[in-house]
């Protein structure tokens, strides 16, 4: 399996443990993950981010074997489409944007431009729904979730693009999913980071009305523990075990 939803470098409203390249690779060999796409998680909360990208390829230069850069493209930027070509000949295995931390609305423009340039170069467009429950966030930390809004947008931008959604739940997953046609269904993923196990079961659920097709395995680390997706999937009923996840697109 491939972990489509982690992350390097520093959390501006709490301090995480060992948020570093070198240790990412020790905890995906000790999970028996291949590899992860990798994300700079305090590009998320900066206005230009064209020097949180530059780290994040210096930092995942010793181990491309195994973490693949997953830089992020803000398209109300000037010159975003000269940075999305660069990241693309650098090898970006998808690009992150965040709406929600960029103020963009769902209807934003520059998010549909963003959709089918990513669209026209077969890059993956990856979205976060949210870094941390509600419940435990900072008070500075003033970003709402991603809405079912942006999703059904930008699924709906252009049909070439391949969307992952992260740390989705059940809810929203469902709102965006129904709301959606087959064929625009089929270019949206989620992965199962923030999908609860036993007792609700959502994530048995979900793979019974949805289909496993449309998941793939992420944890959001380093902020959640990888652990923690690998035992929901552990947890599944018997009869549900041997389905597979989603091949990355």
């Amino acid at each position: 399996m491939i972990d489509v939803n982690c992350f390097i470098g520093g959390y501006p409203f709490r301090e995480l443990p060992h948020p570093d390249a070198d240790v990412l690779v020790r905890v995906l060999a000790r999970e028996g993950i291949a590899g992860a796409w990798v994300g700079h998680l305090p590009t998320a909360f900066h206005r230009d981010v064209t020097a949180g990208n530059e780290a994040l390829f210096a930092a995942l230069e010793p181990h491309r074997e195994t973490l693949e850069p997953v830089p992020a493209i803000r398209s109300d930027w000037p010159r975003w489409e000269a940075a999305l070509a660069a990241a693309h000949a650098s090898g970006a295995r998808a690009v992150r944007a965040y709406p929600s931390q960029w103020g963009m609305g769902a209807h934003d423009p520059n998010l549909a431009r963003l959709a089918g340039a990513c669209g026209e170069i077969g890059l993956p467009l990856v979205l976060t729904t949210r870094f941390e429950d509600v419940r435990q966030r900072s008070a500075l930390d003033s970003s709402p979730d991603l809405s079912g809004a942006h999703i059904r947008a930008i699924a709906r931008a252009d049909a070439r693009v391949r969307v992952v959604v992260t740390c989705a739940g059940r809810a929203l997953i469902e709102e965006s999913h129904w709301g959606l046609t087959p064929d625009e269904r089929s270019r949206l993923s989620w992965d199962i980071s923030w999908i609860w196990g036993p007792p609700e079961d959502d994530l048995a659920h979900l793979l019974q009305t949805i289909g496993a097709d449309r998941f793939l395995f992420g944890s959001a680390w380093p902020l959640r523990l990888m652990q923690s997706p690998i035992a929901n999937l552990e947890l599944l009923p018997t009869g549900l075990r041997s389905l597979r996840l989603a091949e990355v697109p």
